[in-house]
């Protein structure tokens, strides 16, 4: 299947602004402006509809849903590795296939309007390379319709299970483009070794950072603090970034006002999933600061929780809830962290709603942007690269 195209979007409204014409030619956007005439170019009527830049899916976990397999009874524990040991006993016997899984939440992602996805995938020494090959499979098949990244995750703990740091390496010679972490002292107890071995292969491989930080309060401030610590030494300024980061949302500014001076400073990124069971980051805050905020849905459907959809313009409205964002400025905001910031994190060089940028589109209804991101319609139009992959909730192909 083509991977570009051309066409021509006869009046939209970016970003619900004055009404125009956006030319695509090969794949991207050419011109801007009213009244264009492009003859032979095929020609899609936006009908004064709303046009903004493809959502921004920034952290997830595609390995991990359920989608179209049996509904799963949840009785697991409350703590954080009794969720983690229960996923990685069960994924065999619940048939939770990385390759066919992967593909069904990317498909719904993208009928949603994402066009970018951050996946963190599991590394354990229980499935070996099982989730980063499966994922690498979608990634390459259905990368007509939306871009994935994969981090390298050891979920299970790193240093508590020896060998996993063997499989990260071969997962990021395997073509991973980001190295993942988790908790060094809630999980793996030893964070200066955690740190040291995953930096260590941010450094050896020239890749990014991004660490899962659920650790609250003063642990997760003493990690935050290490981690930029490494961060500022090894040079690593833009490359990093903190998922969750709820010691962020500690309300003692003595502790954490220093800890944002310090992030703004090296450019290391934050990632909210604006749970509501705990503390996070003030997006608003983090905005004021210089600081790049993007958002994602986390795990979708699977062995921890019932929920999530996979929809960024639900996410954006979670964050703003969250975030007690109300005025349309504000839900603006929201939509960023979901959009242009969740871009910023992943560095997409060619994101963005101005010529020469990828035509990577969402048309959607609405007289205004916040009442199209609270609506959230199903009559929504997704472009990658030019062509039209869903439109009205139906894909372009269907998932497995």
């Amino acid at each position: 299947m083509a991977t570009t195209a051309s066409l021509l979007l006869r009046d939209v409204r970016p970003y619900a602004g004055a009404a125009t014409d956006i030319l695509i030619e090969n794949g991207r956007i050419a011109r801007i402006a009213t009244g264009i005439e492009s003859p032979g170019v095929p020609v899609e009527e936006g009908r004064g509809e709303i046009v903004v830049p493809g959502l921004v899916e920034a952290h997830t976990h595609l390995d991990k849903n359920l989608l179209g397999l049996p509904w799963y009874v949840n009785e697991v524990g409350p703590n954080l590795l009794d969720k983690i040991d229960n996923e990685r006993m069960n994924k065999k016997r619940l048939d939770i296939e990385p390759a066919r899984q992967s593909a069904r939440q990317a498909v719904r992602a993208s009928v949603c309007g994402a066009t970018q996805i951050r996946s963190h995938v599991d590394v354990d020494t229980e499935h070996g390379l099982w989730g980063i090959e499966g994922v690498m499979a979608t990634r390459d098949a259905w990368r007509d319709i939306v871009d994935i990244e994969l981090v390298a995750f050891p979920q299970s703990g790193l240093l508590r299970r020896p060998g996993t740091l063997e499989i990260m390496d071969a997962a990021m010679k395997a073509g991973c483009e980001v190295v993942g972490g988790l908790d060094p002292c809630g999980i793996d107890r030893d964070p200066k070794g955690h740190l040291d071995a995953i930096f260590g292969l941010c450094q050896h491989y020239g890749k990014p950072l991004d660490i899962h930080l659920h650790e609250p309060g003063e642990m997760g401030a003493f990690s935050l603090d290490l981690i930029i610590e490494r961060t500022r030494a090894l040079g690593m300024q833009g490359k990093v970034a903190i998922s969750h980061a709820f010691c962020l949302g500690t309300p003692d500014p003595a502790l954490v006002d220093p800890l944002i001076e310090a992030i703004a400073e090296l450019d290391i990124a934050i990632v909210t999933t604006a749970t509501a069971s705990r503390p996070v980051p003030a997006v608003k805050r983090m905005l004021a600061a210089g600081i790049r905020i993007a958002a994602g849905s986390d795990g979708i459907r699977d062995t921890w929780n019932p929920y999530g959809n996979g929809d960024m313009l639900e996410r954006a409205v979670l964050v703003g809830l969250r975030n007690n964002l109300r005025r349309d400025d504000e839900v603006r905001l929201a939509l960023d962290t979901c959009t242009v910031e969740g871009a910023k994190l992943m560095e997409v060089a060619d994101y963005g709603l101005a010529e020469g940028c990828a035509a990577d589109l969402l048309i959607l209804p609405g007289e205004t942007l916040a009442e199209a991101v609270v609506n959230r319609s199903p009559h929504r139009r997704v472009l990658k690269r030019g062509r039209i992959v869903a439109r009205d909730g139906v894909p372009l192909r269907p998932a497995p």
